[in-house]
């Protein structure tokens, strides 16, 4: 059946406009040439050399970066306020801590020193192939994912939305905080996994290896980004902001929303845990604390700030407010809490759209 020759077939939105693409291109260049020359070859003398710690924080916070976009998948564009992906970011952590600890004891064939305080013997079953890199990851992505699907799809079968989902996950987090400090469960406690030395063979510490994670992590948040970008464009990314703005339509029009929210759901927890695995190597330790409510709480925050249903916003506000963070909480370690509580009232109130809304209405004046 040929069609109609008046019927003109709508081409598929671009993933980036042309200049989102160059943004891109210069921002992978200046993460992945500029930043590596001007550490390792740039002699420290020079006014262009960028120290190990400014590159290791960074680092750090384009892990968070990649968290809040997580955040944005699930309550920018499908409506569902989390307070519990601090959970699945320390689960990720953790699969990548117990590589690195079996890495680091590896060489004496010893167990990590908090099993030899408990007087075991050997590793616990689930530590089982935690000693090869891919394994790790894969756990890094897949046990944060399957908590994520099976807890997701119990709570949207059972229509739980709005401010008890957001409390449930928050309920969850807490309990997997509680069971982690103990030392029974084989994590080391409230102490955590620590005391990394090798990476891939590589010592962790070093200039180059510290380098490195920054590389790694600002591609994976490329990598993130592209792919949610790609997601929220699509039928199931269209359906799925359906669903946020009328969810009883949808239903009415055919569509199972369970299905829907739980693939973004799924998708943002593995998200999440691919942060923690680059996290941890990076600060050296995983701990119950990342499990933390306040932790989960900040996410929202570094997403509201930023501008939730925008994808770059959330990235632009885990920079400005873990940037600020960095520098206040040593020039001003009293007063952070309050400017942060502050700072996500005024949006709330002022800029419900976040930083990139306001950038937006400001263009529009001008024109």
């Amino acid at each position: 059946m040929k069609a109609s020759p008046n019927v003109q077939l709508q081409a598929p939105p671009p993933l980036l406009p042309r200049w989102g693409w160059w943004t891109l291109a210069v921002c992978l260049l200046v993460a992945c040439v500029l930043v590596p020359l001007a550490a390792l070859v740039v002699p420290r003398a020079s006014g262009l050399h960028v120290s190990a710690y400014w590159i290791g924080l960074t680092g750090k916070i384009l892990c968070y970066a990649i968290v809040a976009l997580a955040m944005d998948l699930v309550w920018g564009y499908a409506g569902i306020l989390s307070l519990g992906h601090g959970l699945f970011f320390a689960l990720g952590g953790y699969a990548m801590g117990m590589y690195l600890d079996r890495a680091a004891t590896a060489a004496g064939g010893t167990l990590p020193d908090f099993m030899q305080y408990m007087q075991w013997t050997r590793f616990p079953w689930y530590w089982a192939g935690t000693g090869h890199f891919a394994y790790a990851l894969f756990l890094a992505l897949a046990v944060p994912g399957l908590l994520a699907f099976v807890f997701g799809f119990f709570a949207f079968r059972s229509r739980i939305k709005g401010v008890y989902f957001s409390i449930i996950t928050q309920a969850m987090t807490y309990a997997a905080m509680l069971l982690f400090f103990r030392n029974e469960t084989g994590f080391g406690g409230n102490n955590g996994l620590t005391g990394y030395k090798w990476l891939l063979g590589f010592p962790v510490g070093t200039n180059a290896m510290t380098v490195s994670l920054f590389v790694a992590s600002a591609v994976a948040l490329a990598a993130c980004f592209l792919f949610a970008r790609w997601l929220v464009q699509s039928r199931f990314g269209r359906v799925l902001g359906a669903i946020r703005d009328a969810e009883s339509r949808v239903m009415f029009c055919g569509y199972n929303p369970l299905w829907f929210k739980l693939g973004a759901w799924t998708v943002s927890a593995m998200m999440c845990g691919l942060a923690g695995a680059l996290y941890a190597p990076q600060v050296g330790i995983i701990n119950p604390s990342e499990m933390s409510t306040a932790n989960s709480i900040e996410i929202a925050i570094w997403t509201a700030i930023g501008g939730r249903g925008t994808l770059i916003g959330p990235i632009i506000g885990a920079v400005l407010v873990n940037g600020a963070k960095s520098w206040l909480t040593v020039a001003l370690p009293q007063a952070w809490l309050y400017l942060l509580g502050a700072l996500f009232i005024a949006v709330t109130l002022w800029a419900p759209r976040g930083v990139v809304g306001l950038l937006g209405a400001w263009r529009k004046r001008d024109v």
